[in-house]
């Protein structure tokens, strides 16, 4: 068989039913070679095991109940009327399990609260248990059988009376007091309705391992199935069951399983039913089947069971669920598609932001030398290959002959934060060329940032040294600058500071003085220096206080290296930024 006489259903269906007809006509012709007697004369062939209507009388010892068949064992009632449930009732002793038959008990709605026992055998299925047949006349779950409901039992059979399934294999729990003490099995029920009654068996679990296999299909999301190639008959574990949805009573032939297939595995599928008829062991395939609207994957390993001629007369089939792995799989190739877009767009937005920073924070020109002032700065990420944020410092000369030193902080991350930091720091440079003093250019700066309804706060610490070595600076929601001067560190005094920029429209800033010395070196920060999760700033600027005493003598790019060093060591959240001014 090849892959082109299985590449569609229509195709694979018609060579299974030929497979089937041929394996049929071979076993019948093998029978009647062998001499199989055949059916005796005056009874067609339809007709084994039945009698004529009229050898149904009492004098025979025989009767007719509503299935259609003759049973040797009747009983008759006092009209002479036969209850067909004598029959099956006289069946039980045969049964080799623990077996009743069942009545319903209904309340004044018509709702089965109970069953009665209104037949059973003498078979025990735990010592410590009473037979049924010595039950007769008890209600099961009230009397007979004391807490069983709890386990579902009672559920179960009420829905084989409703809807006429059959019950197969429910594995029940039991526990009981007997004897004095608590006494524990697990049973495994088996019913079937007959009638407006209920035949109902259980045994007890032949070993844990038997109850381990229950578990084990559903844990591991597996199943198997037979399918008796001569009978036609199909048996599905409930595992199977739970994989394809089906009803317990209702397995799929092999023919209803093509029907399932999705069509780029029919091929497949096909492949693997003629691998596993020719006997080639162990014949295994990954298979998707469309079950109530959803595709599910499941890897299939099959093997023939031969009769006494060697061929194949059934197939069996162990089936194992792949679906939610194949889901989770998607999902997890989902989340990567989208980890790696996000990682193109940050890596995009940093070299964007990089970009902007290196044309936005520029190297310092001569020009700041020949006002007599040595200037050494550094951006410090709170990530090492973030280049992303909105803080930002400005030290350049001004023709009036004073230069300008500036630091700030727009809030936020990302390449909105740089659009903001870019905006205040080329506003400040351009209103600090009007020659207006500190206090003047944060207040007109102020009125911008509250003027924009899409800006957000800012804090600044702006300021002039001219000739007179006179440092005149004002600050917005700013740490202060530390003063290094003879090996001592301090906090400049910050009485004057006003309101983040974009707080309070209509604030005017002042400015304050103070009078630097030559080998004075001004430390201006940002506040993600001296921040540190769960700690209190003050305690992060003692701490830049002390680092900056320690670096005396050194020049300013020594030091902006050496408080780099530092920063970097520590965990940070936010970004930073450092610049030192020494005054020659």
């Amino acid at each position: 068989m090849t892959r082109s006489h299985t590449a569609d259903v229509a195709s694979l269906k018609a060579y299974i039913e030929r497979e089937i007809a041929t394996l049929r006509a071979e076993v019948r012709r093998r029978a009647e070679t062998a001499g199989v007697a055949k059916p005796s004369p005056g009874r067609s062939t339809g007709e084994v095991g039945k009698a004529s209507p009229e050898a149904g009388d009492a004098r025979t010892g025989q009767c007719r109940c509503r299935q259609g068949f003759w049973s040797p064992h009747t009983r008759w009632d006092a009209g002479g009327q036969h209850d067909p449930w004598t029959c099956l009732c006289a069946t039980l002793p045969a049964i080799p399990v623990s077996a009743a038959l069942l009545s319903p008990v209904r309340d004044d709605s018509g709702g089965i609260t109970d069953f009665v026992i209104r037949a059973g055998n003498h078979i025990r299925s735990a010592e410590w248990l009473v037979p049924p047949d010595q039950q007769v006349g008890q209600r099961f779950f009230a009397e007979a059988r004391p807490g069983a409901a709890a386990g579902g039992l009672l559920a179960a059979l009420k829905d084989v009376l409703a809807d006429g399934l059959a019950l197969n294999g429910m594995v029940v729990d039991y526990t009981e007091e007997r004897y004095g003490r608590l006494r524990r099995v697990q049973l495994v029920h088996y019913a079937s309705s007959c009638g407006d009654q209920v035949l109902t068996t259980w045994r007890p679990v032949r070993s844990q391992a038997e109850l381990l296999t229950i578990d084990a299909q559903h844990l591991a999301s597996m199943g198997w199935g037979r399918w008796d190639l001569l009978s036609g008959s199909v048996t599905w574990s409930e595992g199977l069951q739970r994989i394809f949805r089906t009803d317990p009573a209702l397995p799929w032939s092999l023919l209803e399983l093509c029907d399932a297939l999705v069509t780029e595995d029919v091929g497949p599928f096909g492949e693997f039913i003629v691998s596993v008829l020719a006997g080639e062991e162990p014949a295994w395939t990954r298979i998707r089947f469309l079950v109530l609207g959803e595709v599910r994957t499941v890897d299939l390993l099959g093997r023939p069971v031969a009769g006494t001629d060697g061929r194949p007369w059934a197939l069996q089939i162990v089936a194992r669920d792949l679906t939610p792995q194949m889901r989770s799989r998607r999902r997890l190739v989902e989340k990567q598609v989208e980890a790696e877009q996000l990682r193109q767009q940050a890596a995009a937005e940093r070299h964007v932001a990089s970009a902007l920073r290196e044309a936005l924070l520029p190297t310092y020109s001569e020009g700041l030398a020949e006002l007599g002032l040595d200037v050494a700065a550094a951006y410090l990420p709170a990530e090492p290959d973030a280049a992303v944020g909105g803080d930002w410092y400005k030290c350049r000369p001004l023709a009036d002959g004073r230069a300008l030193i500036a630091i700030g902080d727009a809030s936020g991350h990302g390449l909105e934060a740089v659009a903001r930091m870019a905006q205040q720091r080329h506003a400040t440079a351009g209103l600090a060329q009007t020659g207006a003093c500190a206090g003047e250019v944060t207040t007109w700066l102020n009125e911008l940032v509250c003027s924009d309804p899409s800006s957000a706060t800012a804090t600044m610490s702006v300021g002039h040294v001219g000739a007179d070595r006179v440092f005149r600076w004002t600050c917005a929601g700013h740490p202060a600058p530390l003063l290094l001067r003879e090996g001592r560190a301090y906090t400049l005094p910050i009485e004057h500071r006003g309101p983040l920029l974009g707080a309070l429209p209509g604030h005017r800033y002042e400015t304050a003085e103070f009078q630097l010395e030559r080998g004075d070196v001004l430390l201006l920060y940002t506040d993600g220096v001296v921040e540190r999760r769960g700690q209190d700033i003050t305690e992060g600027i003692a701490a830049l206080t002390g680092l900056l005493a320690a670096s005396s003598g050194l020049p300013p790019r020594r030091i902006v290296d050496r408080l780099t060093e530092e920063y970097e060591r520590g965990v940070h959240d936010d970004d930073a930024c450092l610049l030192a001014v020494q005054v020659d």
